[in-house]
């Protein structure tokens, strides 16, 4: 397909650098695309503003909703596609792009309900004097996708903005730009007015900073690092921007030794190794009760090595590849340095032969008993665990909230109660219990402390995009 950017309902070439789409199973550039320039990024937000201003987008609930189910109609008729893409230019095993997909699917149906349901309050102050509180959209949202999961991460804040009766500016991300692309036609085809939706594509960071500093931007959505984060909420200072932002997270999983441990190693190395460690709140840390480590590092140790990496498209790979070179190199270098500091029960390793020209690690784990080394402290995101012990449910606690993220958590132990007990005093803005990474529309995620500001998904999703007002007026039997 043709990768272009999408401005005021036309699609255009990109007027900056070509740059390359990887396959990181075949190691192999597989498309291209001109990146966007900044005159072009100006085009998008002028245009996103012109939607906003001049059409009744923002006055038809109606409307809105409806094409938001045709979003989520033309997704599900190109379904394939656009799992396909996903596979070759994300590295998704295939479940996990069509989980992604259906993800995307399942957003548009339930914000397309909510559109519809966007209530203020109207209160009798005093006798007759009346003040209304109408919800209203924000304006222009610019919306920042990451590429480590670009189709469901897009529809997540882009459903709840288009339901508020915001107009868009998508900035995704180049490695996945041609299953993004195809995702933003389908919407673009769906019975949204000109301008509404607007899109770009950049490898650096200058059209994000337009973005981020425009007077004509009223909310930003960001997905991705802690680190960009914090220098977008710089940016955005400046106007006072309204922030949505999701970033890093160090997901502990706390197993207690009563736990079933047959189940928790299991969901913890499935969710470990989900889309290679490349998720936000995926596990990467393992904190196990003292009566309980050995065996639990023994048997984490066994089932990761026998992970099967391989490509998306092969039904038995278990884990595909990271997203480039750049980042599988990144991540070996982290596991030789633990080798330096820590004890190291299974080492990532590159693999021989054909899958050494792709983007491919195998899973590691550390065992570490430091809660200020680096493996704990920062986030890796990519296969590679740690495994810390702890002696009873306070320190087990503590060293879940041992770092400055606060994105998610799990739980294991066969006492609810205490399960819960726990789950309350884990600063993080989801816990799971007995299990993990489990997601819903209808239901918030979003993070403690620097892995985010505001809630996406659920009811509170909408949120980020609206805005009160007051109205106050006063009839006649006022006394």
């Amino acid at each position: 397909m043709e990768l272009k950017h999408l401005i005021d309902g036309m699609w255009h070439e990109g007027e900056a650098d070509t740059f390359g789409c990887l396959n990181p199973a075949s190691g192999d550039f597989e498309a291209s695309q001109r990146a966007a320039s900044i005159d072009q990024t100006r085009d998008a937000v002028g245009a996103a503003r012109h939607a906003f201003e001049t059409t009744k987008w923002r006055q038809q609930a109606r409307v809105r909703s409806e094409a938001l189910m045709a979003c989520a109609f033309s997704l599900n008729n190109h379904r394939i596609e656009v799992e396909s893409l996903l596979v070759q230019f994300n590295g998704k095993l295939r479940v996990e792009a069509a989980n992604e997909v259906g993800a995307a699917i399942n957003a548009f149906q339930y914000y397309a309900g909510l559109s519809r349901n966007l209530w203020g309050r109207v209160a009798e102050i005093d006798a007759g004097c009346w003040s209304m509180l109408p919800r209203e959209p924000l304006g222009v949202a610019a919306v920042i996708v990451p590429w480590n999961a670009p189709v469901s991460l897009l529809v997540r804040s882009l459903a709840p903005a288009l339901a508020a009766g915001c107009t868009a500016v998508v900035k995704h991300a180049a490695q996945t730009s041609p299953a993004t692309s195809l995702v933003l036609s389908l919407i673009a085809q769906s019975g949204l007015p000109r301008g509404v939706l607007n899109s770009i594509v950049e490898t650096g960071a200058e059209c994000s900073q337009y973005l981020c500093e425009s007077a004509d931007v009223d909310v930003i959505s960001f997905t991705g690092s802690s680190k960009v984060g914090k220098d977008i909420a710089l940016a955005a200072a400046r106007s006072c921007t309204r922030l949505s932002l999701e970033l890093g997270g160090k997901g502990p999983a706390v197993v207690f030794a009563d736990a079933d441990l047959d189940v928790a190693i299991r969901t913890i190395v499935r969710h470990a190794t989900v889309m290679a460690g490349q998720m936000c709140t995926a596990i990467t840390r393992v904190l196990v009760e003292r009566a309980a480590y050995q065996a639990v590092a023994n048997r984490l140790v066994a089932q990761l090595r026998e992970v099967r990496v391989g490509a998306g498209d092969d039904p038995s790979s278990t884990m595909g590849p990271v997203i480039d070179h750049r980042n599988r190199d990144r991540i070996l270098s982290i596991a030789q340095r633990a080798t330096n500091e820590n004890e190291v029960l299974l080492n990532c390793t590159r693999p021989e032969g054909e899958l050494g020209r792709g983007a491919f690690i195998t899973p590691g784990v550390v065992a570490v008993d430091d809660p200020n080394s680096r493996l704990v402290q920062e986030e890796i995101f990519g296969p590679l665990l740690t495994v810390e012990p702890f002696d009873d449910e306070a320190q087990g606690i503590a060293l879940a909230n041992a770092t400055r993220y606060g994105l998610s958590a799990s739980v294991w132990s066969s006492d609810l109660m205490r399960a819960k007990r726990v789950a309350a005093k884990v600063r993080a803005g989801t816990v799971w219990i007995n299990n993990h990474n489990r997601h819903a529309a209808e239901t918030e995620t979003g993070g403690y402390r620097e892995s985010g500001r505001g809630r996406l998904y659920g009811v509170e999703g909408l949120n980020d995009f609206l805005q009160t007002k007051h109205v106050y007026f006063e009839t006649p039997d006022h006394a």
